[in-house]
Parts: C-alpha cells; sequence; structure tokens
C-alpha cells in the first residue's frame, strides 16, 4: 500500500536494492490503495516483468483518477495532531497516495517507497510535470528485508493496500513503528475486495464468478490479504487512534475514465482465471471485455470498499 523532522533531500536517486518478493500490488483486478491499491498475477514470476509493471501502472493511474476524491477524504479524516512535514508512503505504486498526501499537506515532504523501480520512475516523472520533485524523495527497497533502508522519522506512515503483500506483516508492522516519531501517526488502508463494475444481471454473475476464482489464487499467493489489521497493529505495539470504512460508489456518467478503469481491471483479472474458469464462463468474459464492447458502455459502476486504521506508537 498512507512525516518527519527529518526533510528528505528532493529527487534522491534510490538505492539498488533487490525486489521485494511480493510488490506492494495485487495481479488481478484493481485494487484501490496506494491510493485507496492495486493488481499482481503471478507475485513470483519475473518473465514479462515490464509489461506486466506497464499494465499495472496504468490499472494505478487509473484508480489515482477515478477515486481522487475518496482518497481526498480520507487524507482528510486522519486524526493528527499536527500538519506532518515528512511522510513515507509504503508500497507507493505510481503514486496516488504520494500526491494525494503532497495536496493535503502542502508544507510536507514525501518520501515514496516501492519495490517497483519502473513504478517510481513514472512516480517520479509525474512528480516533475507537476513541479513537486523538490518535495518528492524515492526509495526502491525491499520491504520484506530484515533491515530497512533509513527513511528518517516520518511524522506520518502511509500505507495503502501494500501491508498485506508484506511476507511478514507482523515484522513490517514493526519496523514502523520504530520508524515512526514519537508522536507521528500510521494510517493503514487495506481492501475488502477488490472493484466490481457490472450492472445487475448475466454479466455481475460472471464478474462474481471470475472474482471467487481469483479468491482462491489470492488465497494461496497473498495469504495475508483480510487479516485482522487492528489486532495485529495492537500486537505490534500501537495504540488504535482511529477507524474508518469507506464504501465506494462511483456511476460511469460521473467519470468517463471508469470504462478504461474497467477494461483495465477485468483484463488483468481474465489473466488471473484464465487456467481456473470454465472455457463458457471464459469466452463469455472475453466478449465481454472487448475493448469495442467495454469502452463505451456508461452503465458501469465502480463498487468496493476499504477500511482504514489510524495507529499511533
Amino acid at each position: 500500500m498512507s512525516h518527519s523532522h527529518h526533510t528528505p533531500e528532493p529527487h534522491t536517486p534510490e538505492p539498488h536494492t533487490p525486489r521485494a518478493p511480493h510488490t506492494p500490488h495485487d495481479h488481478s483486478a484493481p485494487d484501490p490503495g496506494h491510493g485507496l491499491g492495486a493488481p499482481d498475477p503471478d507475485p513470483g514470476a519475473h518473465d514479462h516483468h515490464h509489461e506486466l509493471s506497464a499494465d499495472q501502472a496504468e490499472i494505478l493511474d487509473l484508480d489515482a483518477e477515478v477515486l481522487a476524491s475518496h482518497i481526498a477524504s480520507l487524507t482528510d479524516w486522519l486524526p493528527l495532531t499536527a500538519a506532518p512535514r515528512h511522510i513515507v508512503d509504503l508500497g507507493s505504486g505510481t503514486g496516488a497516495g504520494t500526491f494525494a498526501l503532497l495536496a493535503r499537506f502542502p508544507e510536507a515532504h514525501v518520501t515514496a517507497v516501492d519495490s517497483s523501480a519502473p513504478h517510481l520512475q513514472r512516480l517520479r516523472e509525474k512528480a516533475c510535470a507537476a513541479g513537486l520533485d523538490g518535495r518528492v524523495r524515492t526509495v526502491h527497497a525491499d520491504l520484506d528485508a530484515a533491515a530497512w533502508p533509513d527513511l528518517g522519522a516520518p511524522d506520518l506512515v502511509w500505507a495503502s493496500a501494500s501491508m498485506h503483500h508484506m511476507a511478514d506483516p507482523d515484522q513490517a508492522l514493526r519496523h514502523v513503528r520504530a520508524l515512526l516519531a514519537p508522536d507521528g501517526l500510521f494510517a493503514l488502508l487495506e481492501l475488502s475486495g477488490f472493484p466490481r463494475f457490472m450492472p445487475p444481471g448475466e454479466e455481475a454473475a460472471l464478474e462474481e464468478r471470475a472474482h471467487t476464482a481469483s479468491d482462491r489464487f489470492h488465497a494461496e499467493h497473498v495469504p495475508h490479504r483480510g487479516a485482522a489489521w487492528g489486532p495485529k497493529l495492537t500486537a505490534a505495539g500501537f495504540g488504535i487512534a482511529g477507524e474508518r470504512t469507506l464504501d465506494v460508489r462511483i456511476e460511469a456518467p460521473e467519470n468517463p475514465a471508469i470504462a478504461r478503469y474497467a477494461l483495465a481491471g477485468l483484463t488483468r483479472l481474465r489473466t488471473t482465471v484464465a487456467e481456473t474458469l470454465s472455457p463458457e464462463d471464459l469466452r463469455a468474459l472475453d466478449t465481454l471485455i472487448a475493448p469495442e464492447n467495454l469502452t463505451p458502455r456508461r452503465d458501469l459502476t465502480v463498487r468496493t470498499s476499504r477500511q482504514i486504521w489510524a495507529a499511533r506508537p
């Protein structure tokens, strides 16, 4: 997957650290985070990495565009005692959370940490285009490592849909607690499910069957998705300062990007379930996600929910 009295130097080249075994993204359907998260087909596969990374980056960018107002509402909700000056965005992806936090806290600098060098490169390019590169530092890091790189002592750590990708999330939570300034805040966002797009009927039933098949895949490859994060935070020594569930429902006429978001997400979902869905369902899914069929539609709806915990060390 959302800070310090130490101000990070702007636009520092990221250290060359090994890629994490689990990218903080999920290869299947969009998982609005890194903003509200996003997808990963085979967490251990390196073949076609650049192609997958490009596809995933597109989903992350669409995620940020479609869910911008919802991400902003979560940054507004944070129970902070003072405006943070240094923020660490763990599992930043292409920057949905980073840019929302920069907008919300105009005096802050953000250190964006991710295991994907292409995503961090895209984030830097977007920061430069927006004139924000002086307020952003990127760090390429394996957050499953026993030791983390020096990230300063942030006032706020933001982790959106990234903690469930850690091989040992309890260890990662202990790292975050040690990292935070004494009066800092940790914002942990997690998904309760991937977005659904189809209107009621047979298409929605097909979409649900595809997600059921995807859930079986993720139960094996991303076992910490859906973990009990409140108790995990408490066990790591945090005190819970607040908790909120955000239900999202956005109609396609409100945002023309929704059809592109659905196309990217459902195409990614198809990759995950290709070996497990029935031949009939796979053919129906292929028809559904053909760009000429899906892109013109205006009856789609983004439906999802996210949960956020705010915790203090």
